[in-house]
């Protein structure tokens, strides 16, 4: 800034700049399952976002399996025969989870966006939600 330079007026540009960045940035929000999978539809601030604009951890996408290997913690119990001992029991085998998403489910988006890095281009389905007081 030169001594010529109205100081305020800078300050002025400053905080406008800063503003714009700030209610420009867009924040998480909660979308609602309309259609769950394979058809997927979430109902978000008066849109329906569809598969096109979704992104999902791929444990979330109905048919997907994991491998599973270890093995269950040591137990005992029953009525105090050696075949009751503690013992555990190995895992090895596929795991799937096939009821992930249901209509009226609320889901965590977090919005991803563009080049411009204020504009929303794409959402990312995080988690569901259920509210601890029950509503």
């Amino acid at each position: 800034m030169n001594k010529t330079e109205n100081p305020y007026k800078a300050l002025v540009t400053m905080n406008r700049r800063l503003a714009q960045r700030a209610a420009l940035q867009p924040t998480a929000g909660i979308g609602i399952v309309v259609s769950p999978p394979p058809d997927i539809k979430i109902q978000y601030n008066g849109f329906i976002l569809d598969s096109q604009y979704l992104y999902a951890d791929e444990y979330w996408i109905p048919g997907h399996t994991r491998h599973m290997v270890g093995e269950t913690e040591n137990r005992g119990g029953g009525s105090g025969d050696a075949a009751y001992e503690s013992h555990n029991h190995p895992i090895d085998n596929d795991e799937s989870l096939t009821d992930t998403w249901a209509v009226g489910d609320k889901v965590l988006l977090i919005p991803i966006t563009g080049d411009d890095n204020r504009t929303t281009t794409q959402f990312a389905v995080l988690c569901k939600l259920k509210r601890l007081d029950g509503n």
